[in-house]
């Protein structure tokens, strides 16, 4: 070894060395506060005997006992390696600065677009914000008619009510387009449903119902991952049953009058199914994340948070008052370092230790169909004595080979993930979410939780749905008609997005994710493509900025048990057919969008 590596390996062991006894001091400064999310780590009694020649030999050990991973050098990616929001390079599944090995093969790719696809989607935003400009100046010297709200005169020295930038793209970008988006709904939300046309005649302002319906267009929208959204009879005697027993309402918060023996057989059921040792329901899945993050951290703790987590993991840090930083999407690279210098660090100016650690993720993200790399997010937080926060909105019911989400996607232990997250609205047709894990976690939530404290507790006719649902999948109804539904989803889910990939398109995502982003970039396509499909029959949900990057814009699938494979090649059909929409008529598609824009 040359003398450089010497030194470079000298250094690295140094930093570990300080590390490790940063982690320690942290693990002792813990052990004095009492946490619901506490997990006892004591020494043995035998331990404090140590030499002190052992000491140093024990602290150099501590880094690489605590978990599988090795110590890396910082510098260990590639500039090549790193893309957008991080490994993005299809020649990488895992990525550096882990040697843990997902029990599940990753299979995700995340194609980058030609460079001259993002230049020309940014020439499209300059034209129609120039044109933007111009129609304001038309507005102000009264030549075009006002028609979004705005301060009367004798208000012109008040705080203004709304942002300059937000306004201006309302007015001039995103109402140009608003018709894609809040379609009405006149039928359940099946595989196929129903929606009443509407029309505008003063581009978008406001719209007018034209008394016509469009019959059984097939639905890829709605998060109905097993189809439990159904309005079948037989399937909701119980539900009805419950109904006619305790009301549609309870008109109490759970901590008054609101818990019923329904709630609690409900929490029961989601331990089970979930293999922990309690759980705690909500009557709306947002408030699940954004009412109980901030019991479970606050002021002197950190959040280590995902990139493209959800808004409502967003709110509830924010309102939590800890320090909040912001890792690369799936980049353990990124998180490692973030934790290493939290340990190392401590706190900003005092340099005292963090109260409280907590990783935030989700199992399936809604936007890239991405899947979570828990089992290395869980190898760091043991490694660095963190704790773990798990929002599976999307991916439980939906992954697994029983539905039961990343755990079992993963098989790893569930009792490794101290809070877990989720909520009934998509694959168990139904309303609310959940937050699960140790008993002392949950005692401590019914009592510091503000959902709890202040909300309504859940409707009975809607706990009695998530009921019916989650027997049927654990088949404790006595069917295998759950099981089922969990294996046509996966096979569904498998055969669109191969399709999609044979036919050229521009995927994001797991193989695994039932949702399935296809990107179109420029927003002129996000419209044409959007107004094309339903023109077809077709419902699809189209993204863009500011929900997206920029140069980002896509369509996104939603896979469902229900749907049939014809289907599935309906809609692979009609999108290859007018594939000159999506992608080989870009040129034309957004000059139209710019002439609408610009239209009077």
């Amino acid at each position: 070894m040359s003398i450089g590596g010497r030194q470079t390996g000298l250094a690295e062991q140094q930093l570990n060395v300080r590390c490790s006894n940063a982690t320690e001091r942290q693990n002792r400064g813990n052990e004095r506060r009492k946490s619901p999310l506490e997990v006892e780590r004591r020494t043995p009694a035998g331990e404090n005997r140590e030499s002190a020649a052992a000491l140093p030999q024990r602290n150099m050990a501590i880094t690489v006992a605590t978990s599988t991973l090795p110590q890396i050098s910082l510098s260990g990616l590639k500039c090549e390696d790193i893309k957008r929001n991080g490994f993005h390079n299809r020649r990488e599944t895992k990525g550096p600065g882990t040697a843990v090995a997902s029990k599940q093969p990753r299979q995700e790719s995340y194609e980058q677009a030609p460079m001259y696809v993002a230049v020309m989607t940014y020439l499209g935003f300059g034209i129609v914000t120039l044109f933007g400009y111009f129609r304001d100046f038309l507005r102000a010297v009264g030549v075009e008619k006002r028609n979004i709200a705005q301060e009367r005169e004798e208000q012109k020295d008040f705080v203004p009510l709304y942002q300059d930038f937000e306004n201006f793209y309302t007015r001039n970008l995103y109402m140009r387009v608003r018709d894609n988006w809040n379609r009405p709904v006149c039928s359940l939300p099946g595989p196929v449903f129903d929606l009443m046309e509407r029309v505008s005649d003063d581009y978008n302002w406001t719209f007018r119902l034209t008394g016509r319906t469009i019959h059984n267009a097939i639905n890829m929208g709605s998060y109905n991952y097993l189809g439990f959204a159904e309005n079948n009879a037989d399937f909701l005697k119980t539900v009805a049953a419950k109904t006619q027993q305790y009301g549609v309402g309870v008109c109490s918060t759970r901590q008054e009058l609101g818990t019923l023996s329904i709630h609690e057989e409900l929490e029961q059921l989601v331990a089970s199914f979930l293999k922990v040792e309690s759980s705690m329901t909500f009557g709306m899945g947002f408030a699940v994340n954004s009412m109980n993050i901030p019991a479970i951290v606050g002021k002197g703790g950190l959040i280590l948070s995902d990139e493209l987590n959800h808004t409502s993991l967003i709110l509830g840090a924010r309102l939590s008052g800890a320090t909040i930083r912001v890792f690369k999407h799936n980049n353990m690279h990124s998180l490692e370092k973030m934790l290493k210098e939290a340990v190392c660090s401590g706190q900003p100016r005092t340099h005292r230790p963090w109260k409280k650690i907590l990783i935030m993720v989700e199992g399936i993200y809604s936007m890239e169909g991405s899947v979570v790399r828990l089992p290395e997010i869980i190898a760091l937080k043991k490694k660095y004595k963190a704790y773990l926060y798990l929002d599976e909105a999307h991916s439980i019911g939906a992954v697994g080979p029983s539905g039961r989400g990343v755990t079992e996607l993963f098989n790893v232990n569930p009792s490794d993930v101290d809070v877990m997250m989720g909520t009934f609205t998509k694959s168990f047709g139904a309303a609310g979410g959940y937050i699960a894990g140790k008993k002392d976690l949950v005692d401590y939530l019914r009592g510091h939780s503000h959902s709890a404290v202040y909300a309504a507790a859940m409707s009975p006719p809607v706990a009695e749905q998530i009921i019916r649902a989650m027997k049927c999948i654990m088949g404790s109804d006595g069917s295998t008609e759950g099981i089922r539904r969990v294996r046509q989803l996966a096979e569904n889910t498998r055969y669109f997005r191969a399709r999609l990939k044979e036919m050229g398109f521009i995927i994001y995502g797991n193989d695994d994710s039932p949702v399935v982003p296809i990107l179109l970039y420029m927003p002129g396509k996000v419209v044409a493509f959007a107004r094309e499909m339903l023109e077809r029959k077709i419902g699809v949900v189209v993204v863009g900025f500011p929900a997206t990057p920029i140069t980002e814009a896509r369509a996104r699938f939603c896979l469902s048990a229900s749907h049939s494979r014809a289907m599935l090649n309906q809609v692979h059909s009609h999108t290859c057919r007018h594939h000159d929409i999506t992608y080989s008529a870009h040129n034309l598609s957004r000059f139209l969008f710019v002439l609408r824009c610009c239209a009077t």
